[in-house]
Protein backbone atom coordinates (compact mmCIF):
# COMPACT_ATOMS: atom_id res chain seq x y z
CA UNK A 1 0.00 0.00 0.00
CA UNK A 2 1.33 3.43 -0.95
CA UNK A 3 1.24 5.96 1.85
CA UNK A 4 0.47 9.59 1.29
CA UNK A 5 3.18 12.20 1.93
CA UNK A 6 1.47 13.24 5.19
CA UNK A 7 1.33 9.67 6.47
CA UNK A 8 5.02 9.16 5.77
CA UNK A 9 5.99 12.38 7.51
CA UNK A 10 3.93 11.57 10.61
CA UNK A 11 5.10 7.96 11.05
CA UNK A 12 8.34 8.22 12.98
CA UNK A 13 7.88 4.98 14.93
CA UNK A 14 10.44 3.03 12.88
CA UNK A 15 13.08 5.74 13.26
CA UNK A 16 12.33 6.17 16.96
CA UNK A 17 12.82 2.43 17.51
CA UNK A 18 16.36 2.65 16.07
CA UNK A 19 19.47 3.52 17.99
CA UNK A 20 21.43 6.63 17.00
CA UNK A 21 24.02 4.38 15.33
CA UNK A 22 21.33 2.54 13.33
CA UNK A 23 19.81 5.85 12.17
CA UNK A 24 23.25 7.09 11.13
CA UNK A 25 23.99 3.87 9.23
CA UNK A 26 20.60 4.04 7.50
CA UNK A 27 21.22 7.64 6.45
CA UNK A 28 24.67 6.76 5.07
CA UNK A 29 23.23 3.84 3.12
CA UNK A 30 20.98 6.20 1.11
CA UNK A 31 22.90 6.87 -2.15
CA UNK A 32 20.95 10.10 -2.71
CA UNK A 33 21.84 11.59 0.66
CA UNK A 34 25.57 11.21 1.02
CA UNK A 35 27.47 13.72 3.18
CA UNK A 36 29.56 16.31 1.41
CA UNK A 37 33.32 15.88 1.37
CA UNK A 38 35.64 18.55 2.78
CA UNK A 39 36.59 19.46 -0.81
CA UNK A 40 32.93 19.90 -1.81
CA UNK A 41 32.26 22.05 1.25
CA UNK A 42 35.21 24.33 0.41
CA UNK A 43 33.89 24.86 -3.13
CA UNK A 44 30.41 25.84 -1.99
CA UNK A 45 29.49 29.50 -2.09
CA UNK A 46 28.62 30.94 1.25
CA UNK A 47 26.69 34.12 1.62
CA UNK A 48 23.41 35.57 2.73
CA UNK A 49 20.40 33.83 1.31
CA UNK A 50 17.73 36.42 0.58
CA UNK A 51 14.84 34.05 1.19
CA UNK A 52 16.16 32.93 4.59
CA UNK A 53 16.71 36.55 5.65
CA UNK A 54 13.22 37.52 4.46
CA UNK A 55 11.55 34.58 6.22
CA UNK A 56 13.41 35.32 9.48
CA UNK A 57 12.05 38.86 9.27
CA UNK A 58 8.57 37.41 8.64
CA UNK A 59 8.07 39.46 5.49
CA UNK A 60 6.47 38.59 2.18
CA UNK A 61 8.53 39.11 -0.96
CA UNK A 62 6.59 42.28 -1.65
CA UNK A 63 7.12 43.66 1.87
CA UNK A 64 10.83 42.83 1.90
CA UNK A 65 11.41 44.34 -1.54
CA UNK A 66 9.53 47.53 -0.65
CA UNK A 67 11.09 48.05 2.79
CA UNK A 68 14.65 47.47 1.64
CA UNK A 69 14.20 49.06 -1.81
CA UNK A 70 15.09 45.96 -3.80
CA UNK A 71 13.24 45.52 -7.10
CA UNK A 72 10.71 42.72 -6.61
CA UNK A 73 11.80 40.96 -9.81
CA UNK A 74 15.41 41.00 -8.63
CA UNK A 75 14.46 39.52 -5.26
CA UNK A 76 12.43 36.80 -6.96
CA UNK A 77 15.33 36.02 -9.31
CA UNK A 78 17.67 35.66 -6.32
CA UNK A 79 15.27 33.50 -4.36
CA UNK A 80 14.51 31.22 -7.31
CA UNK A 81 18.18 30.86 -8.21
CA UNK A 82 17.90 32.47 -11.63
CA UNK A 83 20.50 35.06 -10.63
CA UNK A 84 23.04 35.51 -7.86
CA UNK A 85 23.39 38.78 -5.93
CA UNK A 86 26.56 40.62 -6.91
CA UNK A 87 29.18 41.61 -4.30
CA UNK A 88 27.44 44.87 -3.38
CA UNK A 89 24.07 43.18 -3.04
CA UNK A 90 25.58 40.40 -0.90
CA UNK A 91 27.08 43.05 1.38
CA UNK A 92 23.71 44.83 1.58
CA UNK A 93 21.95 41.56 2.40
CA UNK A 94 24.53 40.87 5.11
CA UNK A 95 23.78 44.24 6.73
CA UNK A 96 20.03 43.58 6.48
CA UNK A 97 20.55 40.19 8.12
CA UNK A 98 22.68 41.56 10.96
CA UNK A 99 20.85 44.81 11.67
CA UNK A 100 17.64 45.29 9.68
CA UNK A 101 16.49 48.21 11.84
CA UNK A 102 19.65 50.19 11.08
CA UNK A 103 18.99 49.71 7.37
CA UNK A 104 15.37 50.81 7.75
CA UNK A 105 16.48 53.86 9.76
CA UNK A 106 19.07 54.76 7.13
CA UNK A 107 16.48 54.50 4.35
CA UNK A 108 14.00 56.85 6.04
CA UNK A 109 13.58 60.19 4.27
CA UNK A 110 15.59 63.00 5.82
CA UNK A 111 13.59 65.21 8.17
Amino acid sequence: MIKSKNEIIRDWSRAEAMTEEERHAAALSDPDAQPLTEEQLKKMKRGPLPQIIRIRLRLSQEEFAERFRIPLGTLRDWEQGRKEPDAAARAYLTVIRRNPQAVLDALKPAA
